[in-house]
């Protein structure tokens, strides 16, 4: 990961234009390629980024940076001073160690994926990726790879963090185009929309029922 204090200014161009005038912020490049840049506040939301696969360019003379994505979008970060540059290997990261609900609704749709969509079958849990591990990584009736992420609550955080993962899925040839499937026992309504809007399909699931326990709500039938 790199490091790079300074102040500097920001413009982003793509599905819409964006421009941070001149301050001192955190930029960050992580090994897979996202550019993040923070200020000093807002917890972990970055101001702008640009997440993986990305084309960084670094003209040193001029002081700027062109990240550029495959969609056309680009980020451009001019550099007035830089106060501090550090790169540092963080090395594999074993991954967000699941809470046990989490953890179980992974095991009972592991067993049964078809609960998830038609079709569906299971190629491998904890699929491994140098970001890290997919919650299960299936093939469909048609035999598309389709990545899962399993959250207990779903929020936009666990549609970005699905995101990256496919970006990185769908450089491999073996394995594109690779969809992905948002599952949670509750999704949140913005993170419905984020994930509809990337093309991810969210499904919502019963963690009772599968576990085999009747539902306490009264039916029709």
């Amino acid at each position: 990961m790199r490091l790079v204090v300074a102040r500097c200014t920001v413009d982003y161009q793509g599905r819409l234009q964006a421009h941070l005038p001149s301050a001192v912020r955190l930029v960050m490049v992580k090994a897979d390629g996202c550019v993040a840049i923070h200020a000093d506040g807002g917890a972990y939301k970055p101001l702008n980024w640009m997440n993986a696969p990305n084309r960084i360019n670094e003209d040193d003379d001029a002081g700027v940076w062109t990240v550029t994505s495959p969609k056309g979008e680009v980020l451009t970060i001019t550099f007035d001073e830089v106060i501090s540059d550090t790169s540092v290997d963080l090395g594999i990261d074993p991954g967000l160690q699941k809470d046990g609900v989490e953890a179980h609704l992974q095991e009972l749709l592991a067993d049964n994926p078809t609960t998830i969509a038609d079709g569906l079958r299971l190629v491998r849990r904890e699929f491994p990726t140098d970001i890290g591990p997919v919650d299960l990584m299936c093939r469909d009736a048609q035999g598309q790879a389709v990545a899962v992420e399993i959250k207990r609550r779903g929020e936009i955080d666990g549609v970005e963090q699905l995101t990256r993962y496919l970006e990185f899925l769908n450089r491999d040839p073996l394995l594109r185009p690779v969809r992905g499937v948002f599952v949670a026992q509750e999704i949140k309504p913005q993170a419905k929309v984020l994930a509809s809007d990337r093309s991810i399909d969210w499904v919502e699931v019963d963690y009772d029922e599968l576990r085999g326990i009747e539902s306490p709500n009264l039916r029709l039938f």
